[in-house]
């Protein structure tokens, strides 16, 4: 089991079967009460609690400056030296090191780096599939009017439409982003997958280098209202404004208006069919 972890086996299969099961949903075979059949005609929106992300990484960037303005830094110090050393030679418990530095006050940052110095950082192997969403929903009538508008788009350009699906910030939640990806793929896009935990300027700047016309922004974190003006002001700053920016995923009802000031094309809620934001997306894109 530890080898098929390494290798990305399980989470591919979880994926895979996460995707044939959101074809079923939009295509109508398998029935989600208030998602799929008897939706509500008008929903209520749902009370939040708003949070202003700027103002809390601000207040934790002064709580961190302040944190080790007062620490001692030569015990801070020799306790990371001792997490290296650790990793270096495999002795000694780790954990226990780890625990010491953080009671002499050193940061989590700091603390993996310790190790990092050493073994390096985990890089996840993005791995998509295909063939799964489409095999289940072949004779849908929004996945083949998805298809076809693929297809003209493809004629017209001379290329397939390319989306790239980013993660920004601190949002480790990809399984709905990997299902939309496979979704869009088997509807006749190439698909990028950027990684987890992008900045705006790196989300930016990965669509840019692949030559995208959609970015799509996968939010389940909050962020959406920080990070999205944010990526969308940097491609500005690329020059490449034309790329048409979409989000999607845990989005407030009432935060699309701010969204859609700010430049979004379209947003794609909770309960969405994968093949009717494909239609959607491309109409956007066979209008440009």
């Amino acid at each position: 089991m530890a080898k098929a972890i390494e290798t990305g086996i399980p989470k591919l299969r979880i994926e895979e079967a996460a995707a044939r099961t959101q074809a079923r949903i939009d295509s109508g075979n398998q029935t989600i009460v208030g998602v799929n059949k008897y939706r509500l005609e008008k929903e209520d929106p749902i009370d939040i609690l708003e949070v202003d992300n700027t103002a809390v990484r601000k207040q934790q960037i002064e709580r961190l400056n302040g944190l080790k303005g007062h620490r001692d830094e030569a015990a801070v110090a020799a306790a990371l030296e001792a997490i290296t050393k650790s990793v270096e030679t495999g002795e000694g418990n780790l954990l226990a090191l780890a625990v010491e530095a953080a009671r002499v006050r050193a940061t989590l940052g700091e603390i993996s780096y310790a190790c990092e110095k050493v073994v390096g950082r985990y890089k996840a192997i993005i791995r998509t599939i295909s063939g799964v969403y489409s095999s289940e929903t072949k004779k849908d009538a929004d996945f083949m009017h998805a298809c076809e508008l693929a297809e003209k788009f493809a004629k017209k350009e001379g290329r397939q439409p390319r989306i790239m699906i980013a993660k920004m910030g601190q949002d480790g939640h990809d399984r709905g982003a990997k299902v939309v990806a496979t979704g869009y793929a088997d509807c006749g896009f190439d698909v990028d997958m950027g990684p987890l935990f992008q900045t705006p300027a790196e989300a930016a700047r990965q669509a840019v280098e692949n030559d995208v016309h959609v970015l799509g922004v996968s939010s389940l974190a909050a962020g959406h209202k920080t990070l999205v003006p944010q990526v969308i002001e940097e491609l500005q700053k690329l020059g490449r404004e034309d790329i048409i920016v979409i989000a999607g995923g845990v989005i407030p009802a009432q935060d699309y208006d701010y969204l859609y000031k700010s430049g979004v094309a379209a947003i794609f809620g909770p309960g969405t069919s994968v093949a009717k934001a494909a239609v959607q997306i491309l109409d956007i894109l066979l209008e440009e």
